[in-house]
């Protein structure tokens, strides 16, 4: 060995014997970064937004970081969904989501309408921001820390329902500082809101209507209607966010002439959180124009037709869920008059029955809020003339008439799902137009008509006796869930046809 190499080889020695001894009594941590040049694995976590990648490919137990990317989207089937952004769920509809125990999920979400969307998964404590601007947008980051299957949905009442939800599925064990015990989480009751200070009436005053189109040509007509989105008050103390057309339900009566020709424009408030449109069941075409009508906030749409059969027909909104949308107060009637026009009489009332599906139960004060499953179930909390709770018994809305007038009452319902036997408590109907037909002959002395949900009718009589008389469903337990109207008559007394003294106030009910 050369003689001049051996202090070198000396010095090697000592170093690494000290290295070793170093290594075996100080702490040590080192990590193993993969080679940058391996596409994928430049760090020891990587993301791909769409794509569960995040796991560097040999380093399994790692945690991770998995993003995905939705954006809302509406008009396809289903009605409502979330549509994957990138990576391997780019284009799906309600895409399959997936993660390990332990990663950290990042979920960010875009609104690809003009209307209110947002992202919920309960068991994660996931509640996403109110988003109703289009292309709005969060990011929502939670730690998967439990295995299963969990449902992602839009909390927007009706959303979830119409196909607005999908799959995150958390593959592993459960980590021990999951809860194990076997015992059920705390839930909070949630309070009732405050009934909303500046909420307004939506109540319809039943003379609202136009007059009568009498004995005129077919012409060219224009009709605007606003979809406008009020908070409500729906009794004394109780409040309620409502969806009407031109602020009151129901909507305004439309009033044409058959073979009128006719402009339909909808314009939607741009304070609106959701689209709204219409379907008149006076149209003949798709959807009754509902097809041309989806409106989004701040926007207007329009259509024409031409009015080809008489008689007295519903409109409503379209939008899913339709019936969502009808329970929250949008409804109303179209009138097309025969030729020659409708025959005289007095006095002419507008009235629609409807129902409000509420979470909270009937009579609760505070601002109420909609339950779609109660509505699916067709359980409602109240049942309302012109939209609120016993609205057309108060001396602004109730009806009015002098003895010997006759009266025609348009009637419609607008549901969504309860049929109406309607009845005048103290009268009979000289003619009843059954199901709103005015070309064939009027039914005469009738004491309850039956109306469908998305029907109508009309029904004429004249009042002789002064006094009040009460419009009434004949189901009657509905007077106690707020449908009750009434219909003051005033003038003299007319002892040969009706005479008594009074043991009970009012009517009789």
């Amino acid at each position: 060995m050369n003689r001049e190499l051996k202090p070198n080889l000396a010095a090697v020695i000592l170093i690494a014997t000290t290295v070793i001894v170093l290594l075996m009594i100080l702490p040590v941590s080192i990590q193993i970064i993969p080679n940058s040049s391996v596409a994928g694995e430049a760090t020891a976590t990587t993301t791909d937004r769409g794509m569960n990648t995040s796991m560097p490919m040999n380093v399994s137990q790692q945690k991770k970081i998995v993003e995905y990317t939705l954006k809302t989207i509406m008009g396809q089937t289903p009605p409502m969904a979330y549509i994957g952004v990138g990576g391997t769920i780019d284009g799906q509809i309600n895409p399959h989501l997936t993660a390990h125990v332990g990663d950290t999920v990042r979920i960010t979400i875009i609104n690809g309408d003009p209307i209110l969307h947002n992202f919920n998964i309960d068991e994660f404590g996931v509640k996403g921001s109110d988003l109703n601007q289009k292309d709005q947008q969060e990011t929502i980051e939670f730690t998967a820390d439990k295995p299963g299957d969990f449902v992602y949905y839009c909390a927007v009442p009706g959303h979830q329902q119409i196909g607005m939800f999908g799959t995150l599925t958390v593959t592993g064990e459960a980590t021990t500082s999951a809860d194990s015990s076997g015992t059920k989480p705390l839930v909070a009751v949630p309070t009732i809101a405050p009934a909303i200070a500046d909420a307004v009436s939506v109540v319809r005053n039943p003379a609202d209507l136009p007059a009568p189109i009498g004995d005129r040509e077919p012409t060219n007509v224009r009709v605007d209607l606003t979809a406008i989105e009020v908070n409500g008050i729906l009794a004394d103390g109780t409040t309620y966010r409502y969806f009407t057309f031109d602020g009151k339900i129901p909507g305004p009566m439309i009033r044409i002439r058959v073979g009128d020709k006719v402009e339909m424009h909808i314009h939607n408030a741009t304070n609106s959180q959701m689209v709204h449109s219409i379907d008149l069941h006076a149209v003949n075409g798709p959807g009754g124009g509902a097809v041309y009508t989806q409106t989004n906030p701040g926007e207007e749409t329009s259509f024409t037709f031409k009015a080809l059969a008489p008689g007295v027909f519903v409109y409503h909104c379209a939008t899913p869920s339709v019936a969502e949308h009808i329970a929250s107060g949008m409804y109303g009637l179209i009138v097309v008059e025969p030729a020659g026009g409708l025959p005289h009489v007095d006095r002419e009332f507008y009235v629609m029955q409807g129902e409000v599906y509420t979470t909270e139960p009937f009579g609760t004060k505070g601002n109420l809020t909609f339950d779609y499953q109660a509505m699916l179930d067709e359980r409602p909390q109240y049942y309302v003339f012109n939209g609120a709770s016993m609205a057309l018994t108060t001396d602004e809305n109730a009806l009015r008439a002098k003895v010997g007038e006759t009266v025609r009452i348009f009637f419609g319902v607008g549901g969504p799902n309860k049929i109406s036997s309607f009845h005048v408590i103290g009268e009979m109907f000289d003619r009843v137009y059954d199901l709103g037909s005015l070309t064939s002959p009027p039914l005469t002395d009738v004491q309850t008509t039956i109306v469908p949900p998305g029907g109508a009718t009309i029904v004429e009589f004249q009042v002789q006796i002064p006094g009040r008389y009460i419009l009434v469903d004949h189901a009657l337990s509905r007077m106690e869930r707020g449908l009750a109207g009434y219909l003051y008559v005033t003038g003299a007394d007319q002892p040969d046809i009706f005479h008594g003294t009074a043991i009970t106030p009012g009517s009789g009910h």
